[in-house]
């Protein structure tokens, strides 16, 4: 029998905006318009800001580990621009805080996570965000179970769902890929490729020479982008998307971004990068590439910088005193969350703050008055 060639595969990498701020104007067209970048733009900084003042907080001891989302503003931002705000669920790992905030979330909720509150985690009603992941990879599969869910209610919604480059290498992200792509579920999944996973870096965590051709195996759609281009990853954000929602199929993108920040503060990653690597991926900072081109078409000057540094801090300021300012969380919040109806043992167990009987009633060990 003779050779045939059974299946062929092609990754293509979008780039309309590059380094230096030049724009693809052919690509670029009916993307983002002028006032669009200017209102991202701003979000960027806004949220580079939040991020410095955060570090600060840990550092103080006013907050717990945080994981910086420095230099990866513009996946998220695209990418969350991208899902229709109040339609569309957005499924996040722990460096998508742009595309929260764009959708809702309000700022502090992201601080008391970090704080170890609870109440960080409870999204407000009709904020269609999932509380930011930890665990690596689980999130994936609970965005592909909701897509399901939407598909069967023939809803007009789809999910976008966040994860790093490590993730592709944990079990997780093969499941959810091959469910979502079996059901042909209205999902799209976003690698923030920031070339790092903690300390291992992608060539040693992985084979593949991009992250994006894992998707051929499962019969999914598959591009990469560049990262820190608001043109390119709101693009391909936008056509996965629309995809999605049609039944066109599942797609997965890779941001291929860089993560100029420590992993988190509990990390010192000049131990394992490379400073010259650190600084040729700083040259590409969206914040950076962003402004050239605003400015490059007389949108942006210093002055407005200026101002829009000066409402970040004043954006900033407010949250942590909303955040640092929130009232103690009462005891009775374990069960009253918990628990739609509380019976007459959850009662009595929330009254003693005990499950034994012995706790419920020392009277009967004869331990009432140590008790007083």
């Amino acid at each position: 029998m003779p050779i045939r060639t059974v299946f062929k595969a092609q990754i293509d990498h979008l780039q309309i905006l590059d380094e230096n701020g030049v724009l693809d104007e052919k690509l670029a067209k009916d993307t983002l318009t002028d006032e669009q970048v200017v209102f991202l733009y701003e979000q960027m900084n806004i949220c580079r800001h939040l991020d410095e003042v955060a570090f600060k907080l840990q550092r103080s001891g006013r907050m717990g580990t945080y994981p910086q989302n420095k230099g990866q503003e513009a996946a998220a931002l695209g990418s969350g621009f991208a899902a229709r705000k109040g339609k569309d669920w957005l499924v996040p790992c722990y460096r998508e805080n742009a595309a929260l905030f764009l959708h809702g979330l309000p700022m502090e909720k992201i601080l008391l996570h970090w704080m170890g509150d609870e109440r960080g985690n409870q999204i407000p009603e009709g904020v269609n965000v999932t509380p930011i992941s930890i665990p690596i990879g689980t999130q994936m599969l609970h965005a592909t179970g909701m897509a399901w869910a939407f598909k069967l209610r023939k809803e007009d919604r789809a999910v976008i769902t966040y994860f790093g480059d490590g993730a592709t290498s944990e079990g997780d992200f093969h499941e959810a890929m091959n469910f979502a792509t079996t059901l042909n579920v209205p999902v799209v999944f976003f690698c923030q490729n920031n070339q790092w996973a903690i300390s291992v870096p992608r060539e040693i965590q992985m084979n593949s020479e991009t992250v994006a051709q894992k998707a051929i195996a499962y019969g999914a759609h598959a591009i990469q982008v560049d990262g820190n281009d608001l043109f390119a990853v709101y693009k391909a954000s936008k056509d996965a998307l629309s995809r999605a929602r049609s039944g066109g199929g599942v797609t997965l993108i890779e941001a291929v971004t860089y993560r100029l920040g420590d992993h988190t503060t509990a990390d010192d990653a000049r131990r394992y990068r490379d400073e010259a690597e650190v600084a040729s991926w700083r040259a590409k900072d969206p914040i950076i590439r962003t402004r050239k081109y605003l400015e490059g078409k007389g949108l942006w000057n210093d002055t407005r910088q200026q101002e829009i540094e000066d409402r970040a801090k004043v954006i900033v300021a407010e949250v942590v005193r909303n955040a640092e300012g929130i009232e103690s969380p009462s005891i009775d919040d374990i069960f009253d969350y918990t628990f739609e109806t509380i019976d007459p043992e959850l009662e009595t167990q929330k009254r003693t703050l005990r499950t034994s009987s012995l706790g419920q009633k020392p009277e009967q060990a004869g331990l009432e008055a140590e008790r007083r």
